[in-house]
């Protein structure tokens, strides 16, 4: 029996407060849909935060949670665990690596490719070869080292100094990279497409340059498919769509479709640089998250599944056309599959939350990707219908926002 009543205020009375979250307290989910304690529904076109690619509740991953639920949990890494060696050889045979790191996140995932870019730097060239390359706008997590190569400085701020041999380009410019990547550099991190940085996917020639640079002076390529991988973009990993492939992948976020792993992926030759001791976790690669994770990557990696984002993403981009027609509201939209960036014109410059909260009170769940860009990551699997509904109610909340501002234009 619960002894405690709670509604939204008790997050203000207990919580640290580093997050706002809506007014409103989801309680239940079902596929595409959510349902908050006052028994209201939503459309989710935040999929988490591009997490639950296959919705909630899905019931194949309901009955894998159950079934290894009821078998084991937890071993620690004192010891290896069948699901997490399903899951290594299911990845690897889907991708270009051949050696895994399991952790709980996409942060803690980047934090082990950066520590083992500079230790195989380091091992391989000696402690001068340290330099990490970045780019502007880009986000890798919230540790205090992944934070701080990420390329938005808010973030870091407030915290000391931050760990050095650290640059930061503009994303997408070849010459500056081609500038900066040099002997010392030991890493260059880069996701294939930008995520919290609005949305932003990388040129092909640009992400083909950095290749060619890395090679050159013998640096590792870490691609951050975090946001992007496991089906996002139409594509199991968004490298498979650049001619590129780098040397370190990670990912998080749809692996485990809300239960929380993130991996490291990478080659036998770099993965050899860490031995045992050097590096761990004690969660990480436990059999529940492993089990979960290796059914959704069963699930997502099927052709047709994957085929079905793409139908899905020119839909939405077909609906966001048609409200742009309508209301003049977006100066670009841009993305690959399901992970969609419509960016606001000057006249609703900073507002991008206004349409967030806007939604919500018309049933529908959306993101920002900074202050002016909407950002769509529904599940990969939402139904016709749901995007119909989604985009029907996301339409009545445009009008209650451009009407506001027609109003108080008018005053």
């Amino acid at each position: 029996m619960n002894d405690f009543a709670v509604n939204r205020q008790t997050f203000d009375e207990v919580m640290v407060p580093v997050f706002s979250p809506a007014s409103f307290v989801p309680a239940r989910g079902e596929g595409s849909r959510v349902w908050d304690t006052e028994g209201r529904d939503y459309v989710d076109f935040t999929g988490g935060i591009a997490v639950t690619g296959l919705g909630h509740c899905h019931p194949e991953l309901v009955r894998v949670l159950r079934e290894q639920g009821e078998t084991l949990w937890h071993i620690s890494n004192a010891y290896t665990n069948e699901p997490v060696l399903r899951l290594a050889k299911r990845l690897e045979s889907l991708t270009f690596a051949d050696r895994a790191f399991f952790a709980n996140s996409g942060a803690e995932a980047n934090e082990a490719a950066l520590k083992l870019a500079r230790r195989v730097a380091i091992e391989r060239h000696g402690p001068e070869k340290i330099e990490i390359v970045s780019f502007k706008q880009s986000f890798h997590g919230r540790t205090f080292f992944t934070v701080s190569v990420g390329g938005q400085p808010k973030y870091a701020e407030g915290f000391g100094p931050v760990p050095a041999g650290i640059e930061h380009l503009p994303y997408n410019d070849i010459e500056a990279a081609r500038a900066a990547i040099g002997p010392k550099t030991c890493a260059v991190i880069v996701e294939p497409m930008q995520g919290e940085g609005g949305v932003v996917p990388g040129d092909p020639a640009f992400l083909r340059a950095l290749r060619e640079a890395c090679d050159a002076h013998g640096a590792l390529l870490i691609f951050d498919e975090v946001q992007t991988g496991v089906g996002r973009t139409g594509f199991f990993y968004a490298y498979m769509d650049t001619g590129v492939t780098p040397d370190i992948l990670t990912t998080a976020k749809s692996l485990g479709n809300g239960f929380p792993i993130g991996a490291m992926l990478t080659t036998k030759d770099i993965a050899a640089h860490f031995k045992v001791g050097v590096h761990g976790t004690t969660y990480g690669g436990n059999p529940l998250g492993a089990a979960i994770a290796d059914k959704v990557v069963e699930l997502v990696s099927d052709p047709a599944l994957l085929e079905g984002v793409k139908q899905r993403g020119e839909q939405i981009r077909a609906k966001l056309a048609e409200l742009n027609q309508r209301f003049n509201l977006f100066k670009e939209v841009r993305g690959k599959g399901l992970l969609i960036g419509a960016e606001l014109t000057a006249a609703y410059e900073g507002r991008a939350k206004d349409f967030v909260n806007a939604a919500a009170a018309h049933g529908a769940m959306l993101l920002i990707a900074g202050p002016n860009v909407l950002r769509f990551a529904p599940s990969l699997v939402i139904p016709e219908a749901d995007l119909d509904e989604g985009f029907t109610r996301l339409t009545k909340a445009i009008e209650a926002v451009v009407g506001a501002a027609a109003d108080a234009q008018a005053r």
